[in-house]
Order: C-alpha cells, then structure tokens, then sequence
C-alpha cells in the first residue's frame, strides 16, 4: 500500500466510522447511540474549514458561469475573459445554512439556454449527515430561486455527493448517495452493505422534482456519483459500487427507468471503508462513453481509463497511466468527439502537480503525460470543462487562486 493510498484508508476508516455513529437509528426500546464529542468536533471543523472546491461550466455564448461555497452560502459569479474578471458574487441561498464542499462533494453549476442551475449539499447537525439541495436562476444570474430539498426522504441521515445535469428539454436530473435504505435496515436489525444511489428528475426545468427513484443498491459510501447526457439526452451515471462481500469496483447506470445497473471494472480492490476517490465519465457527441477511475486491489492499482461504443455492453481493456509512486489521483475526463482528454493530480515531492493526456483517436492511443500546472500549497482536485471545442483546466489552488488553463496539446 502506497503513501497516497495509505492515507486515504485510514482517512476513510475515520471517515466510514463517523457516518456509521450518526447515520445509526435507535432500535425500539433503546436509545439512539450517542456520537463521539470527537466526532462532532471533526464535522464541525470541516464544515468551518474554507473550501477550494469550486465548479465552473460554459453557457452556449461562451460566458464562464463560477460556484463556490463560503460564509454559508453558495456564491454564483461569471466571467467573460476566460477567468481574468469576475462579476459581483451573488448568492444562490439568500439564508445561511451548513455547507458540505470538499473535493469530493463540492457546489455543481450547469448554465443552459439562459438559464443557471445549483445543487449543493446542506451539511446538517449529526456528522456525515446531509440534504441534497437546488436552485435556479431565470434571469441571468442576477437572482435565485429559495432553494429546494430534493431528497425527498427527510430523517438526519447522509444524502449526499450529488450530481447534476440538464439536457436540451429543459430536464433536469440529480443523482446522489442515499443512506435511507441503511436506516430502514438497521431498525429492523438488518445489515445492509453500503448505501442507495437515488435520483431524482424535473421536467419543468427545475420548478419541481418527481418522486425519488432508487439507481441502484451497496454503493461505496463517499465516493463522489459522476453524471453525464448519453447523446439523446439521458442521464448516465458512475459510482463505486460493492460487488460480493467487500469488492469496491464500479458500475454504470442509463436513467432511463428502464436500465440495469452494468459493472465497468473488475479490479477487485477489497477494503472495508471508502476511499473518497471518486470516478468519472464523458460521454462524446458519437455516443461513446469514456471512464476513468482509481483502485488499490493488488493486482491492479492505480489509475484507469475505458471506453464503451455501445452504451456499456462492452469495454475497452482498462490502460492504466500515471505514475503510482507519485501519488497519482483524482482523474478527469471530457470526450469532444474523437479528442478525448483526461487530468489527473499528483505530488513530486514539493509540489501538486496537475499532469494531462490527450488521444485524437477516440481513446484508442494516448501520448506520453504532459506537466499543465503545479502549486506549492493546497488545492482542489482538477476538472475539465469545454468552451465548444476547446478544453480547459479548471484548477483552484490556495497559493495561485482559481485558474482557467488550455489543455489542448
């Protein structure tokens, strides 16, 4: 077990054990379990530490649209120059509340047709516990509707790690992680191996969501849901999933209502806690879907890519790539067509160091890994957004602040 890998175990047995303590119900005739003070002061730290977890999406006039969290609010600004000037932040919850905006967990921000859509997770009061919220602005950013809890289910559990995606009907879909089906089993004295992934959709651009559906069951608890529109607008999503006794590969889901849940990878890592290390996913205008993901089984560790050109009946062999004695993580990936390209972070000693690879063919060969940038300081994981066909880094550091880089090679 590697350095990086070392410590994102033991981070997440701390991690798993948190979320065990606060999401346990109280069986009839016995009180609930109290919560470690430590416990609660650890998710009151990190919910008071300042976040450098922002996202950032492209409107169709090629206006950048930014979301991030602080003081307890969502802040929504744009820039016009690439990420040189940036508007008034305005808020998109007018009342403070509790925000979860780690890395993994962080605002999403989609901007279509006019209009700007938010998600976030409400952080509540047990530790690990949280609500999957949204909101909407009509006029161009100036003004947000009250956000909404979409999670429809309301006990102090952990609805959390949302995805968002909007299509060109104007629906709207959020996936998360869900751990009502945990508490339902645990008041009957059941086991229940991980968490729900549910789902929810609007059909009136965000005015009101449908009743939850449940994706699928055992998802990896904190491992972050990755979303992306197959080509006739349908929501696919990725996640960790828990296969057998304790085997923590991935799986991948069409929400059509109709689709059975599909193993992507077969690494066959097992360890009893999340690792925090979520996937992801971009689907190309040809309708190939690309992945990327991290796994530590023995055998196969490290960082991995795959294709699938018929909607996930078949894959590409996995290509590893990164260097694992760098402490490689925390990939990205965003298919243009044939170009498809994928960041990924690691340490060299003194720095983090964003590094990136790009294949013109479809993924199909890759060039060796360029360096893009590296900071000295704290940073965000890296991710990848389009202004039509050409790719940036969006990188937001403590030292640097956020930077908008070119990634084409």
């Amino acid at each position: 077990m590697n350095k990086v890998t070392l410590g994102l175990f033991l981070a997440a047995m701390s991690l798993v054990g948190m979320a065990q303590a606060a999401d346990q119900p109280a069986h009839a005739g016995h009180s609930a379990p109290t919560v470690p003070q430590d416990r609660e002061k650890m998710w009151k730290a990190t919910l008071a530490k300042p976040s450098l977890a922002v996202s950032v999406a492209f409107d169709e006039k090629g206006r950048l649209w930014r979301a991030s969290a602080q003081d307890g609010h969502v802040w929504v600004n744009h820039s016009d120059d690439g990420g040189k000037a940036w508007s008034q932040p305005v808020k998109a919850n007018a009342e403070a509340e509790s925000i979860a905006a780690d890395g993994e967990n962080r605002p999403k921000i989609v901007a279509r047709n006019g209009v700007v859509y938010i998600s976030y997770t409400q952080a509540l009061e047990k530790p690990m516990t949280g609500h999957i919220r949204f909101s909407r602005s009509l006029d161009g950013g100036k003004t947000f509707s009250p956000p909404i809890t979409v999670n429809d289910n309301a006990e102090i559990i952990s609805h959390r790690f949302d995805a968002l995606g909007v299509n060109e009907r104007g629906q709207v879909f959020l996936a998360w992680l869900d751990k009502r089906d945990l508490s339902a089993a645990a008041r009957k004295g059941e086991k229940y191996r991980g968490v729900g992934v549910y789902y929810a959709v609007s059909d009136d651009g965000g005015a009101s969501f449908q009743p939850n559906l449940k994706a699928a069951e055992h998802s990896c608890e904190c491992c972050r849901v990755a979303m992306s529109l197959d080509t006739d607008g349908t929501p696919v999503i990725f996640w960790r999933h828990i296969y057998g006794k304790n085997e923590r590969d991935h799986a991948m889901l069409r929400l059509d209502g109709k689709s059975s849940p599909i193993r992507v990878s077969y690494d066959r890592w097992e360890v009893d806690a999340c690792p925090h290390h979520g996937g992801a996913l971009s689907i190309a205008p040809d309708g190939v879907y690309h992945f990327v993901w991290f796994d530590n089984a023995p055998e196969r560790h490290g960082l991995f890519y795959a294709s699938s050109a018929d909607q996930g009946k078949t894959f590409s062999a996995p290509k590893s790539f990164g260097n694992d004695e760098a402490q490689a993580g925390h990939p990205y990936v965003l298919s243009l067509g044939k170009a498809v390209h994928v960041v990924w972070k690691e340490f060299d000693g003194q720095n983090s160091v964003i590094r990136g690879m790009s294949s013109s063919d479809g993924g199909k060969s890759w060039p060796l890994p360029r360096q893009i940038a590296a900071t000295a300081g704290a940073s965000d994981h890296p991710l990848l957004v389009a202004d039509g066909t050409q790719p940036y880094l969006s990188w937001n550091t403590a030292k640097e602040g956020f930077r908008l880089i070119g990634v084409a090679p």
